[in-house]
């Protein structure tokens, strides 16, 4: 018997086999229910409803907008010089340390 007859023969084997095997898998796989599932943790729950929570608040407080609006109509909205000055050097040296 030659070489080339055993590869031959080996090769017709092994074809058989890997055909067997792929069937066998594809059958496996049909008979297979895939399921996804996703957890979520409490944490990500907790921050999920603080952000709505927060994307429902408004933008403006017009109640104090209101207020201040009737005050200058009045004439009786007091700017404090003190309390700009305090702002501005707050807001610098926050500006400075970050």
């Amino acid at each position: 018997m030659k070489i080339s007859e055993i590869n031959n023969e080996f090769m017709k084997q092994y074809k058989i086999n890997e055909k067997l095997n792929s069937e066998s898998k594809k059958q496996i796989n049909e008979n297979v229910v895939l399921e996804e599932k996703v957890s979520i943790s409490s944490i990500a729950r907790d921050v999920k409803l603080a952000k709505k929570a927060i994307e429902e608040l408004p933008d403006v407080r017009e109640e104090r907008v209101r207020e201040l609006k009737d005050q200058i109509e009045r004439g009786t909205y007091n700017v404090s010089g003190e309390k700009i000055a305090e702002k501005m050097s707050a807001d610098l040296s926050f500006d400075i340390v970050f």
